[in-house]
């Protein structure tokens, strides 16, 4: 969660040595050695454990990650964010703006040896349409039919201009699954994972590890990789995701070779893995670290308080406190990537890192402040999310809040999250998202924003005649958010990922990238 600059940024370091192995197997090949040998099993060290794998009901970027290699979209988007046939060959939009007809690549088979058809792909989408928060609240009305056996139909109440990345994009993303287990779905999500991806599920030992294995029967596209797109190779039979919360046991493992991969790097190693000569360090843009304050019920919901604790932050001590490089953050009012020249909007800025405890303190007289207590809700599970959290407890408390955290497993804040109640703050670090009506910040299943304005500026957003149109209303958008004090953007961060030098084909987007990836012995 599910960034300073667009892009991904491999090491021209792990390139040479790619190139170099390679030469090097052509040279034993001649001299008649031993060819290079590779493992059958990739071993990832994730940060937690996913709520779950039901890919239209979370934006964990755990979960998301891991559900990549098993299920699979109709479009999804290359590395210029562009929508990219996937399980369908094209698409044809009626002149009105109001039909999106999909040709679906002929013999695709799920995991469990189906053909998937135009059946299965409408049972998906409309289960995706009723389930997704972002599809609920950006595609109300709409509705996938099937045209024959392998044509599908969408129809939207009205035309906007990001029907396509809405489908495209992997925050709650629909995943093609075959029909009876879409019917078969609990409401708390899908139990059975069964997709049309490079690898099938396999196994799923709780706290410890998913197993996927490689999907002999792949059927996939051709074209070079590209973000999500392009040949998905499986050259490793195992794939291994492995729970480790724990950081020090993520950083030995990549170090000793227990584990090919390892995510989410905490700052504070980052020297100690750049120094050593077995690891590559991969950066790539994060996203923004952002707070959410409850808007619905407590003491937050009175927007005088709100203002004071926006009034309070310094977000300069948070976001050192939470990635310890000043290189590997910035500060910035925008909600979407600052690269991003299409949204990047500075408005609302007079709220931004205001660092200012006096006026706080004044807005808190202004409000009548009795010393009720407030309750930050956290995870130790992401290490940037706990020191922010433990950060801004201690700067409002300069300004005379009682203030507790309460810190749980990830799984288990998520789940608080979604129960306004129990808390009246958090920090999530949040992935970049293509469009401002994809984020979080404006979805009300969230952090519970439900709010008229802010319902017709998305819809303003999307129905804009123009690009320049579409920016004007974002920024309108972005200082209401602000002013209003529901959310604020704390600065933006770089993701560190640590892999093994035996590793060839990684790639990364949003997220680890591992279908075409293997590791030498």
């Amino acid at each position: 969660m599910h960034f300073k600059k667009w892009g991904i940024v491999v090491s021209a370091l792990l390139l040479t040595f790619v190139l170099a192995a390679c030469g090097n197997k052509d040279s034993e090949k001649e001299e008649g050695s031993t060819e290079k040998q590779y493992k059958d099993t990739l071993n990832i060290a994730v940060t937690a454990q996913p709520p779950g794998l039901d890919t239209s009901l979370t934006v964990s970027n755990v979960a998301l990650g891991i559900s990549l290699n098993i299920f699979e979209q109709l479009y999804t988007l290359n590395a210029n964010y562009e929508p990219t046939p996937m399980l369908a060959e094209s698409v044809e939009q009626s002149e009105d703006g109001l039909t999106y007809t999909f040709k679906l690549r002929e013999g695709v088979k799920f995991h469990n040896g189906k053909e998937m058809t135009a059946e299965d792909v409408e049972a998906s989408m409309n289960r995706w349409l009723a389930t997704s928060s972002r599809a609920k609240l950006l595609l109300e009305g709409a509705k996938f039919e099937t045209v024959d056996t392998y044509n599908v139909k969408l129809t939207v109440v009205k035309p906007t201009s990001d029907v396509m990345i809405l489908m495209s994009s992997r925050a709650q993303y629909a995943s093609i699954m075959p029909k009876e287990i879409v019917e078969a779905a609990p409401a708390d999500g899908i139990k059975e994972f069964v997709g049309t991806g490079p690898y099938e599920f396999k196994e799923w030992k709780q706290d410890q590890y998913i197993h996927l294995v490689k999907n002999e029967e792949y059927q996939g596209v051709d074209g070079e990789p590209s973000g999500y797109a392009g040949r998905k190779e499986a050259p490793t039979a195992n794939l291994y995701y492995h729970f480790v919360t724990d950081h020090s046991t993520r950083i030995a493992g990549i170090q000793t070779g227990k584990y090919d991969i390892a995510d989410s790097i905490p700052v504070e190693n980052y020297d100690q893995l750049d120094a050593d000569k077995n690891i590559q360090l991969s950066t790539f843009p994060g996203g923004a670290l952002t707070a959410f304050l409850n808007t619905n019920e407590g003491l937050l919901a009175n927007q005088k308080y709100r203002e004071a604790i926006l009034a309070a932050l310094n977000n300069e001590e948070i976001m050192l406190a939470s990635f310890a490089k000043p290189e590997l953050y910035s500060l910035a009012p925008s909600y979407l990537n600052e690269n991003q020249v299409q949204w990047s909007t500075d408005t609302g800025k007079e709220y931004y890192n205001q660092a200012n405890p006096e006026k706080a303190k004044k807005l808190l007289e202004e409000a009548g402040y009795k010393g009720e207590e407030i309750t930050l809700l956290t995870t130790k599970d992401y290490a940037e999310m706990y020191a922010a959290t433990l950060v801004i407890q201690e700067q409002l408390r300069q300004i005379g809040m009682n203030v507790k955290v309460d810190n749980y497993d990830f799984p288990t804040f998520l789940e608080t999250k979604n129960d306004t109640s129990k808390w009246d703050l958090f920090v999530a670090s949040t992935g970049y998202q293509s469009t401002p009506p994809q984020l979080l910040a404006v979805t009300p299943d969230w952090a519970g924003l439900n709010n008229d304005q802010v319902k017709n500026a998305l819809t303003a957003i999307r129905s804009a005649a123009t690009p320049e149109d579409a920016k004007k209303e974002w920024a309108n958008l972005q200082g209401f958010l602000y002013e209003f004090g529901s959310s604020t953007v704390i600065g933006h961060y770089n993701e560190v990922v640590a892999t093994t030098k035996k590793i060839e084909g990684y790639e990364q987007f949003e997220t680890s990238v591992v279908w075409n990836v293997k590791a030498s012995e």
